[in-house]
């Protein structure tokens, strides 16, 4: 019995050729994007992170009302945000609201925003870090604290200051 002979069509061996070579282009573009990831990226925070280790406490009510305390230490704070590491095994559900709270003697520090001074700031979950083994729970999570936005005060100018007939607006 003769062999059965395989005859590829000249559109047949144009795509191979083609996905050959655009394989060839996307790896070569994923390299470059490689050596080029060095760029600075746009900055979206409103105020500055910065890294600070002070104990404090989440306090929550779980799914049945009971309530629920974990020791935390957090690792950066911002004016709207905090970064905690969870020291308990109790694992915090992702958009739960919490009550956060700093220890008594770190609230005093000056490098703790006007907000983690309080003796609690009402906060949600916005970030679950993933499971560790060890406990089946997650350590790092991420809390939006939901604090009032500073206003700021509009100052008027030297010319507008003598003039009673000038009308402001927002």
């Amino acid at each position: 019995m003769p062999s059965a002979q395989v005859v590829r069509s000249p559109a047949c061996n144009l795509i191979t050729v083609l996905a050959e070579r655009t394989v060839e282009v996307l790896g070569m573009e994923q390299r470059l994007r490689l050596v080029q990831g060095g760029q600075a990226r746009l900055e979206k925070r409103s105020s500055e992170r910065r890294c600070l280790n002070v104990p404090g406490q989440i306090v929550w009510k779980d799914a049945r009302g009971t309530t629920r305390m974990a020791s935390v230490v957090t690792r950066d704070v911002s004016e709207h945000g905090v970064s905690v590491d969870c020291l308990g095994g109790t694992p915090i559900p992702l958009f739960r609201l919490v009550y956060f709270q700093v220890d008594r003697d770190a609230r005093n520090r000056a490098d703790l925003p006007a907000a983690l001074r309080k003796t609690s700031v009402l906060s949600a979950i916005f970030r679950v870090g993933p499971c560790q083994q060890a406990t089946g729970a997650p350590t790092d999570y991420a809390l939006r604290m939901l604090v009032e936005p500073q206003a700021q005060m509009k100052t008027l100018t030297p010319t507008h200051a003598a003039d009673t007939n000038c009308i402001l607006t927002a």
